[in-house]
């Protein structure tokens, strides 16, 4: 009997030594995150932490995280909220960026957005680059929005406030590629991998939920 547990009780102590040394470390400032010198949020709203994204339709990195990011969104606390922000880097960009901001203004985007990066990255509907806004409306059009009336809202003057608004945002949070995660404005995710970018998004999330409620 005792020579049948020892073996057991060994392997048990190894497997339990095993996961407590798999269970990831605490994200270290520097490696895993920068403190953002100034930092204000995307789209401030009280009382919530905010989660931003930076990311382009055009980027394969972004169309990749797409989907463990939004079912990771959807777990987050009730005290944290998620904004897509898309980047106007200029050049291919720009007419995705703004094409967003359209579908924003006519509440097409919780529809269109994963649809998309489809579009682009797997059914090659869309050219990456060169886009005219015709194609682009002609995409939106399959989703029940005239492209005359989508083409008014890419070409209106608010969707160029929000483009400003947005360059405005990925300057003074440093942001320099996508997909990016900015926790509260105060702090950009570094982290390299995916996993790791939402496991120390989190972190933060969790952090700064923390810190305001003892305040």
């Amino acid at each position: 009997m005792k020579r049948i547990l020892l073996p057991l009780l060994a392997l048990l102590c190894a497997g339990l030594l095993g996961s407590a040394a798999a269970a990831p470390a605490a994200p270290v400032e520097g490696a895993d995150y920068v403190v953002i010198d100034g930092g204000v949020p995307y789209q401030p709203v009280a009382g919530k932490v905010e989660v931003a994204e930076v990311f382009g339709y055009t980027c394969p990195h972004c169309a990749r995280f797409e989907a463990p990011l939004a079912a990771w969104a959807r777990k987050l606390p009730a005290g944290a909220r998620f904004v897509a922000i898309p980047a106007p880097f200029g050049g291919y960009w720009m007419p995705y960026a703004r094409a967003y901001f359209a579908a924003q203004a006519l509440g097409l985007t919780t529809r269109t957005h994963a649809a998309m990066f489809r579009a682009l990255h797997e059914e090659n509907r869309l050219p990456i680059s060169d886009a005219t806004p015709t194609e682009i409306a002609t995409f939106y059009a399959s989703y029940g929005v005239p492209a005359t009336r989508f083409l008014a809202a890419y070409q209106a003057p608010a969707v160029d406030a929000q483009l400003k608004k947005a360059s405005e945002f990925i300057d003074r949070s440093g942001v320099e590629g996508t997909p990016t995660l900015v926790v509260a404005g105060k702090y950009r995710v570094t982290a390299r991998s995916q996993d790791d970018t939402l496991r120390v998004a989190r972190w933060l999330v969790d952090r700064e939920l923390a810190a305001r409620r003892k305040r």
